[in-house]
């Protein structure tokens, strides 16, 4: 990829780097004969759902507005999972679902009765209060939690028109992970699965990761089925789609220096651009960098809102930054483009694609009007 050849500032997908995953999403798949969706919430780039539907047809949506993408860009309803439904919007999301999970009792109950005149099939999410995931912000499982029913809560018998059940626990996980979860839900909410059709086990399952054992994730997965044969398994990574798939494009515009550290101050914005870096927090990789070493150029790099919190680093490189200069972030193609905002009204970055032949396609450019439109 020839990134001098790219507009600044830009999210740019490696088409060659996306196909590799899906066909190895695909193949999972097939092999364990499970159903894979993807997970919106994590990659909703809807230029390449035709790219996507040669590997894997359906979808996952958290609101009416994925629900609604799924329908018309991907060609098929979506499984629909929200934490609470709205009166106003509820109607409108059946037309676009196959399936909706509720999150409590309650909202299955409200709703429940005007889904019986459709082919939509219902689903109640479930918190088997157990996860490995320990950044609080990413655990669905932290005590108090507000996603899911506790079993506490269920009596011995689903109520009528429960056909599934959903879990989702996971967040970049391994398939231990999910073979620790599997056991926790067996022992738990085992006792309702001869009285479903379905089991969602969500997102989170980061197979294409260097060093994901695949073949451990398959296993499990047949033995779960081999246990349970009536039950239809469906899981619904986002990440793992567009994980390490394509970069975003900066530019250098200054460098300032306060009491010996110097910050390269970018084109893009932490805040407004990939403030899962703020949130999370992880240090992302930029291309030609590495960890801060003595002796060598070092720089801590800013965003271009005005949040005093909008940087991050350190990282060295072999010769000084000067404005000009690009500095491209490896792997910003899941979740941090669906999280950017227009916070400050900075420049929103371009979307393109490097194709497959070696070429680059810009898909869209972001100007004032979009900026104007979302403000009222």
């Amino acid at each position: 990829m020839n990134y001098t050849e790219i507009p600044s500032p830009c999210y740019v997908l490696d088409e060659k780097a996306f196909r590799k995953n899906l066909a190895l999403i695909r193949s999972v798949k097939e092999r364990a004969g499970v159903e894979i969706i993807l997970a919106f919430k994590a990659f909703a780039m809807w230029s390449v759902f035709p790219i996507v539907r040669e590997y894997i047809p359906c979808s996952t949506a958290s609101s009416l507005a994925e629900a609604r993408l799924a329908f018309e860009e991907m060609g098929s309803p979506a499984h629909t999972y929200a934490p609470a439904y709205s009166d106003a919007e509820f109607s409108e999301i059946m037309s676009y679902s196959s399936h909706i999970t509720f999150n409590s009792l309650t909202q299955f109950n409200n709703y429940y009765p005007q889904t019986t005149q459709k082919n939509i099939s219902c689903g109640l999410r479930i918190n088997p209060e157990f996860s490995d995931v320990e950044t609080d912000l990413y655990n669905p499982c932290a005590p108090g939690s507000r996603l899911g029913v506790v079993t506490s809560l269920l009596g011995d018998k689903l109520p009528r028109g429960i056909e599934g059940l959903h879990f989702h626990t996971l967040c970049e996980s391994t398939s231990y992970d999910l073979e620790k979860t599997l056991n926790v839900v067996e022992e738990k909410f085992g006792k309702y699965f001869p009285q479903i059709k379905w089991l969602n086990m969500g997102g989170g399952h980061l197979m294409t990761r260097e060093g994901y054992d695949v073949e451990h994730l398959i296993e499990t997965l047949r033995n779960f089925k081999e246990k349970y044969p009536h039950l239809h398994i469906i899981l619904e990574p986002g990440s793992a789609f567009a994980w390490r798939t394509g970069v975003l494009v900066s530019t250098v515009l200054d460098v300032v220096e306060n009491r010996g550290i110097k910050t390269a101050m970018l084109n893009v914005s932490f805040a407004c651009h990939m403030p899962d870096c703020l949130e999370m927090p992880y240090k992302p990789a930029i291309l030609g960098a590495r960890d801060a070493e003595p002796g060598k150029p070092t720089y801590r790099m800013g965003g271009n809102s005005c949040l005093s919190g909008d940087f991050y680093g350190s990282w060295s490189f072999d010769e000084d930054l000067k404005p000009g200069d690009r500095v491209v972030f490896d792997d910003m193609i899941h979740y941090t483009m669906v999280k950017t905002t227009m916070f400050n009204g900075v420049t929103h970055p371009s979307i393109g694609i490097w194709t497959a032949d070696d070429t680059f396609k810009i898909i869209r450019k972001f100007g004032y009007e979009d900026y104007k439109n979302r403000m009222s």
